[in-house]
């Protein structure tokens, strides 16, 4: 596999330091990657599963190494925290090993579009309501990503690509869906209302690339369920990608075009006929 040529990144919620991140996918999707600049758009290291249960593996380690690696190669790299790597909040405004550490960002993009960069946990109602509410759903969560681990184990053994299980999951519960798109609502009608071009965030495990009203809402996912990043290319499109085995194109969202409309069944795109390889996508374009 070549490298991956583009000119912004995104990636959230790799969550280092737990047993679902899929650290050997990202790891090499940072080791392809050639761009200008990275956000690291919260839920990086997750410092607050790590309190309760050391879990931090060699290629977790090695994670971190390539993002220095990449800025100490001249990539301008910001990281924004997020609510499971919240106390790294304290140190914005500061520069560590050539990473910015900043509370939200201001994209602009190549064409000229603006977005905000934020985390997207300022979006969750679910954040503020009843604890057990909020314990029965993370123990929910748990089952899923305990479930989808093991799945993933018994593919590698018998060499079959990643199959992202809990997406697949939440993209056939009702109620899981009614959630992800208020959510979506939310944040784009905050990017209208602060009069940006759209909003990139992550949060909720759910790449998307939709456009909602005149303003983009672009989800860059995760690397515990769905292994996804957002990527800009050098005319201003954004495009979110699924990294495995079989890099897979997700969505695409240029000024002439967005793809897929918001009725597309992400969850299913690396599966079904739905699919396209990122130089499908790219000659489209």
């Amino acid at each position: 596999m070549t490298s991956l040529h583009c000119r912004s990144a995104f990636i959230s919620d790799v969550h280092l330091g737990t047993p679902d991140c899929k650290a050997a996918y990202l790891l090499d999707f940072l080791r392809r990657l050639r761009c200008e600049k990275l956000y690291l758009v919260g839920d990086i290291i997750d410092l607050e599963a790590l309190s309760r249960r050391q879990g931090w593996r060699a290629e977790h380690g090695a994670v971190i190494a390539e993002v220095l690696a990449l800025a100490r190669r001249g990539v301008e790299v910001t990281y924004i925290p997020g609510n499971h790597d919240a106390p790294m909040r304290g140190l914005h405004g500061q520069c560590i090993g050539g990473v910015r550490i900043a509370l939200d960002a201001v994209h602009i993009g190549a064409d000229g579009r603006r977005y905000r960069v934020s985390h997207g946990d300022e979006f969750d109602p679910e954040r503020l309501g009843r604890r057990w509410m909020l314990q029965l759903g993370e123990a929910m969560h748990r089952l899923i990503c305990w479930s989808n681990r093991r799945l993933h184990a018994l593919r590698q053994r018998l060499e079959l690509p990643y199959l992202p299980l809990s997406i697949i999951l939440k993209s056939r519960i009702a109620r899981a869906l009614a959630y992800i798109r208020a959510y979506e609502q939310r944040v784009a009608a905050d990017a209208r209302e602060r009069g940006f071009d759209g909003h990139i965030c992550g949060h909720i495990h759910f790449g998307h690339v939709r456009e909602l009203d005149g303003v983009l809402y672009l989800n860059d996912g995760d690397w515990v369920e769905h292994c996804t990043a957002l990527v800009e290319d050098h005319t201003g499109a954004m495009e979110l990608i699924h990294w495995s085995e079989q890099p897979t194109a997700l969505g695409r969202a240029s000024r002439e075009l967005v793809w897929p409309s918001p009725a597309a069944v992400l969850a299913l795109a690396p599966l079904g006929a739905c699919r396209h390889d990122l130089g499908e996508l790219h000659r489209a374009a």
